[in-house]
């Protein structure tokens, strides 16, 4: 056999890498160890910064020279460290989610491999005799070799995992340098397959720093609850550098300040000791102690000083479920990638502690680490905001899915080393979190010998936590049954959560479930009711956190995102990267607040809504309610009548209680208004999370009232003119065109100016959104549903008693269809300028080809762009849709249209408003329209036809057009999560149905009277 690369040899995991370990800091004193200042340890320096870079295609291209001790690198260019070198201007942009970017002929890569060469000087100006240098990589893909002075150091894989390497023998006083070769593609690139961008580079820290050479190599802290989850025990067991007859001095000082243990003993004796009553460690309460680990040498003097921060909790499993702290709690959890839109995968501690700080603004509490172990800060933030954590092993093997052979490496025993090494590496460096929950063997990586070989050394290593893999499809080494996207709906051969639950006999968590992809997902509801039913159900994790887009200025200088395919890179799958809850930029997406209100701490159900009974259901697994605040405000329409605060019952974590409110101020109710209890609950003091009065759970009532009163309309002249094809109805200060051939409104105006642009005209098509994309092909190819049709089979009218009556009978259909529907559009026009109009539709043809879902079922109209003041009475603030709703109550808004608008990454049906009965538009004059029913419809208005956001690929595709779309629909489609997942459920689809549609119109001003006033008329 032929010998292989370096960058090739499966059998070479590293050379002269130091043995894994947990990481920490070292201080000379108990004083600089408290501050947890690095700059405060024995030595310090940052290597982040500018380092001198060449970029090759491949390593062979490189100067021989390149490491030497002399070389003249002036020549060179510069590039920051840490940074990713696709985003610095070198190689090439590339997005995939499944495929390898070469052939899949392992552990071969290709001949053609980028390489980046780094270098840059370092000074070392003081004794270090008696401390180990130690130079350390926390993140370099794909694999690198080390230089110091000239001389090859080592070697190393596993691109997301902190490397070590003592430099001791290589440094000199005074200036050195360092030379580092980074390859894009090594044999350990088949392992890391994962759903992002394909990024390279040294991209995480670079530090240099001492250790003392008789001070400790490792250590691991464990607490193990008694059996009444009472006293705990403390473990740590030590490793020191080598033997020397060192003692080692413990602290323990709890969240209070107070020492709760202080004793000395021999340096490789395991300390254990009970703990009385500890205050508990868990995402709701993270208390977290300050070990001080004091070395001293023979002669009692220190060597190191080390501050470990413990939180005292336990994970056992116990039959179908697994317990912290002895309760089977629940993950309201999201995956997240490391991720910057200007850096790619370069994040500082600032932006992950900004992350959990939004998460748990959200009553989100886990988090993934989806697909790699994340820098240390992430975790130390954690412990210190508590969050669980289940950590995952880099591993990813998902192009082999495609070979048909997807067990290709996983079940191969040469890669074995290459396997576990990764598990051994991540749980050695974040052993001593309290966060972390599960160990995860990886991703989408099939299952075999190398995942059993994970498992068993993961158990060896760490007995107190859980391992977690999601293709060991039969839980045969895991601890808990993972699954992806599990249907609610039975779906051909899918797996649904209702087998899960007959079948499964260990505790099942959804690693991922309703992709976050564009407008969507829905659905989450439904997942959260199951999880909440059933205690085996142990929650889940979003598919994911961020979008993944490119931030890109554009010549007008205006800032957009690119994603997969805008770089030239193929194969790719476009904008899939662009699926998280959070967009780009950080602003929360409508998805992120429907998550935030579904896994709400406190829910409030109606018992009584006449005698103000209610029943609070604290969804928190441990704490009580103590720490919020409720009031209750009370609505009518738009006016706040009554506001005050209520104080909550002691309800411990889990529990029922009814509470009584008072059932609303008593005042004399006026016709047609809708009466809102409004339900607040608010933090009543800083967290280090959100100030006082940050809200994190809500509900809304609509309390009874009495039915609007009947339109009465004033009495005055109306004519008409035929012109041509055009019939015109003039009232006073109105007019009213027909199209006499399409049948429909061709403009309103009033007093001079035209209002209405175009009149209501049936459409049943949407601009697709992502969670529509299985769909789209039979959509555009086999129903031609964005290509209808409309044949006017007869036109009525007439002037009777007054009152102007139209009707069009017409068939709606798309290309090539053999179904279609009869519509009938009847108008009625007032003296008074109001338009009542209705649409009724009966499904019509050969139903049965008809495809099981449509998009909408109502009208667009288009209204003059002055208009932009919109007020409605339904869902709201935010957009929502059938299966994605309960973060938005049914109340009076007001918005901007422009505001109404959601600017998804990639352009897409959005800003929709649910079960509304009223909206009106007024321009800067006060001059209004308004739109009235005595049923409920769904709106959306922008500046945009569905067209527009059909072929836009970004947001700087829009260009406004210089009218209001205005749609009112009768119905719309879910939004379901089937660009990955569950589709919508049956009771979300809108279907080829027969519908109906009434509403009306009327014009006002807004200083004689308001909107408002005139929604209470029916």
């Amino acid at each position: 056999m032929k010998s292989l690369k370096r960058w090739e040899d499966i059998r070479t995991d590293e050379i002269n890498r130091m043995k894994a370990r947990a990481h920490y800091l070292s201080y000379p004193s108990r004083e600089s160890a408290k501050t947890g200042e690095l700059i405060k340890t024995h030595y310090y320096q940052s290597l982040n910064g500018k380092w001198k870079f060449i970029y090759l295609e491949a390593p062979e291209y490189g100067p021989e020279d390149f490491f030497h001790d002399g070389l003249d690198t002036s020549q060179w260019d510069e590039i920051t460290v840490p940074s990713n070198w696709q985003l610095q201007g070198y190689g090439k942009m590339h997005y995939s989610d499944l495929w390898y970017n070469f052939p899949i002929i392992p552990p071969y890569v290709p001949t053609d491999n980028p390489t980046g060469i780094y270098r840059r000087e370092f000074e070392c100006n003081r004794n270090i005799d008696g401390e180990k240098l130690i130079m350390r990589f926390h993140g370099v893909d794909s694999a690198f070799e080390l230089y110091i002075n000239g001389e090859f150091v080592g070697y190393s894989k596993g691109a997301r995992i902190q490397a070590e390497f003592d430099i001791t023998d290589y440094c000199r006083q005074g200036q050195n340098n360092v030379t580092v070769r980074v390859f894009q593609w090594s044999d350990g690139t088949y392992l890391e397959d994962q759903d992002m961008w394909w990024l390279s580079g040294i991209f995480r820290d670079v530090d240099l720093y001492t250790r003392p050479s008789l001070g400790l190599y490792d250590f691991t802290v464990n607490t193990l609850f008694d059996g009444e989850w009472q006293n705990a025990e403390l473990t740590v067991s030590v490793k020191l550098m080598e033997q020397a007859g060192q003692r080692i001095q413990y602290e323990l000082i709890d969240p209070n300040g107070e020492q709760v243990l202080q004793l000395e003993q021999t340096g490789n004796k395991p300390l254990s000791q009970t703990i009385a009553s500890p205050l508990k460690w868990s995402a709701e309460t993270p208390n977290l102690y300050d070990l001080y680990m004091t070395v001293k040498n023979a002669k009692g003097e220190i060597i190191e000083v080390i501050h470990q921060h413990v939180g005292f909790r336990s994970i056992l499993l116990s039959g179908e479920t697994f317990l912290v702290n002895g309760v089977a709690i629940k993950f309201k959890g999201v995956n997240r990638h490391d991720y910057n839109p200007k850096t790619g995968r370069v994040v500082t501690k600032e932006e992950v502690e900004r992350d959990i700080i939004t998460m748990k603004q959200h009553n989100i509490n886990a988090i993934r680490t989806a697909h790699y172990p994340n820098a240390p800060f992430l975790y130390d933030l954690c412990d210190q905001y508590g969050m669980y954590v289940i950590d995952e092993a880099d591993l990813e093997c998902h192009g082999f899915e495609l070979t048909g052979k997807y067990d290709w490496i996983s079940n191969d025993p040469e890669w074995e080393t290459a396997h576990v090494s990764r598990i051994e590496r991540m749980i050695e460096r974040d052993k001593n979190h309290p966060c972390i929950i599960m160990w995860s063997l990886g991703n989408e990586s099939s299952f075999g010998h190398n995942f059993r070989a994970m498992a068993k050394r993961a158990k060896e290593m760490d007995s107190t936590r859980l391992v977690h893999y999601e293709g060991d499809r039969e839980a045969e080494v895991t601890d808990v049954y993972s699954t992806m996207y599990t249907w609610l709906e039975p779906h051909g051969t899918r797996l649904t959560m209702d087998k899960i639950i007959e079948n499964s006999t260990k505790p099942h968590i959804h690693c991922e479930y309703a992709h976050a992809m564009g407008n969507g997902p829905g659905n989450l509801k439904e997942y959260q009711d199951l999880i909440y039913k059933y205690d085996k159900l142990q929650g889940g994790f979003i598919w994911e956190w961020f979008d993944h887009g490119i931030e890109t200025i554009s010549e007008d200088g205006e800032v957009y995102y690119r994603y997969g395919g805008d770089f030239g890179d193929d194969p790719t799958n476009g904008n899939f990267c662009i699926d998280g809850l959070i967009m780009p930029d950080g602003t929360p997406s409508p998805s992120l607040l429907e998550y935030k209100k579904v896994i709400e701490p406190v829910q409030t159900e109606c018992l009584d809504i006449e005698k103000g009974l209610f029943q609070l259901i604290n969804r928190y697994d441990f704490i009580t309610l103590e720490h919020l605040e409720l009031t209750c405000s009370y609505y009518e329409d738009d006016i706040l009548v009554e506001s005050l605060s209520v104080e909550l019952p002691k309800l411990e974590g889990r529990k029922v209680a009814e509470i009584s409110l008072p059932a609303g101020p008593d005042i004399e109710k006026v016709h047609g208004a809708k009466y809102f209890l409004v339900l607040s609950y608010k933090l009543n003091q800083d967290t280090p999370w959100a100030n006082k009065g940050h809200e994190l759970a809500n509900a809304s009532f609509v309390l009874p009232g009495k039915e609007k009163q009947s339109k009465v309309h004033r009495d005055a002249e109306l004519h008409t003119v035929k012109n041509g094809a055009f019939l015109t109805v003039h009232g006073h200060d109105f007019t009213v065109t027909f199209d006499c051939v399409k049948g429909f409104i061709k403009e309103v105006t009033r007093n001079g100016k035209v209002q209405i642009e175009k009149g209501p005209q049936f459409t049943f098509w949407r601009a697709p959104i992502d969670n529509d994309m299985y769909l789209l092909n039979d959509y555009r190819a086999k129903y031609f549903m964005h290509l209808g049709h409309e044949m006017v089979r007869d036109v009525q009218y007439n002037l009777k008693d007054g009152v102007f009556q139209w009707q069009t009978d017409t068939l709606y259909g798309t290309t090539n269809s053999s179904w279609h529907y009869e519509l009938q559009y009847q108008y009625k026009i007032f003296p008074d300028g109001d338009i009542e109009c209705s649409i009724n539709g009966i499904a019509s043809g050969m139903k049965e080809n008809a495809p099981i879902m449509i998009p909408r079922l109502g009208v667009q109209l288009q209204l003059n762009k002055d208009f932009s003041e919109v007020q409605w009475r339904g869902r709201g603030p935010g957009e929502s849709y059938v299966d994605s709703k309960q973060a938005n109550h049914i109340g009076v808004y007001k918005k901007d249209v422009q505001d109404l608008f959601t600017n998804y990454v990639k352009p897409q049906e959005n800003g929709n408003r649910l079960d509304c009965d009223w909206i009106s538009f007024v321009d800067q004059t006060a001059n209004g329209l308004i739109v009235t029913t005595n049923e409920t419809f769904n709106f959306s208005a922008s500046h945009y036809e569905v067209s527009d956001l059909e072929n836009a690929k970004h947001t700087i595709d829009l260009k406004p057009r210089d009218y209001v779309v205005l749609h009112i629909d009768s119905k719309q489609n879910g939004l379901g999560s089937n660009s990955c997942g569950q589709n919508q459920l049956e009771k979300y689809r809108c279907t080829f149905d027969d519908f109906s549609l009434s509403f009306r119109l009327s014009f006002f001003h807004n200083k004689e009277t308001t909107a408002v006033e005139l929604g209470r008329i029916g």
